[in-house]
């Protein structure tokens, strides 16, 4: 059985043409049975799932999942909603999207799933790196995997655009030392959301990312 239906994906298709208060008044029914039940049934279970390789990850659902309306009060876009549901698995949950975790949205154009390190703090980030100079070999390996690469291709992020002079040799080796982030990133097409190997599917993805993330939380401990 499917965790989703066509309904869920026409909600957020007319949603982004629609993005008002008034359209989802409107629509609120829709919303609470074919989109917000449907997504909390499911992020138990990929809590679920994990929580099996992660104990620390068996977190409430409520602690995982991130609002519909959007916070647009320095912003420049004041439509209201998001235009996708999300959820961030890990021990902090959406409280700490730094911490490397599983986060994944799900929408009408599909689904997109993010792990690593985002936005780390300056001492974290410090320690990061050093934790990539100690263990060049180990870092190299787990992005050189073929299921890493199958599933992300590479890691992800910003580059610091001067090299400090302490981390030029280790540059030379591993050019991601200069990253301020470290994530990775797949996407799945509408029709995965719509399927019932879902879970699956994202399990596959949760797999292939987590010896990085394993790898960069010894940079929060």
């Amino acid at each position: 059985m499917a965790h989703f239906t066509k309904a869920f994906v026409d909600f957020f298709k007319n949603l982004a043409a629609n993005n008002t208060k008034a359209w989802f008044d409107a629509h609120r029914n829709t919303y609470e049975n074919e989109v917000k039940k449907p997504f909390e049934a499911f992020v138990q279970e990929m809590i679920d799932r994990i929580a099996r390789h992660e104990p620390e990850a068996a977190i409430h659902v409520k602690e995982a999942i991130f609002r519909i309306n959007k916070d647009i009060r320095f912003a420049k876009d004041k439509r209201p909603y998001n235009t996708h549901v999300a959820a961030n698995i890990s021990r902090f949950g959406r409280k700490d999207k730094a911490y490397p975790g599983f986060y994944f949205q799900l929408s009408h154009t599909g689904a997109q799933i993010f792990g690593g390190a985002y936005m780390p703090e300056r001492d974290v980030l410090d320690r990061i790196r050093v934790l990539i100079a100690k263990d060049l070999l180990g870092f190299d390996k787990i992005l050189a995997s073929a299921a890493f690469k199958k599933h992300f291709g590479t890691l992800q992020g910003d580059a610091v655009k001067r090299i400090p002079e302490e981390w030029k040799p280790v540059y030379v080796k591993q050019p991601l030392i200069a990253n301020k982030q470290f994530y990775y990133q797949a996407n799945l097409p509408p029709s995965v959301v719509l399927g019932q190997k879902i879970p699956d599917r994202l399990m596959e993805i949760y797999a292939a990312g987590r010896d990085l993330n394993v790898f960069l939380r010894r940079a929060f401990a």
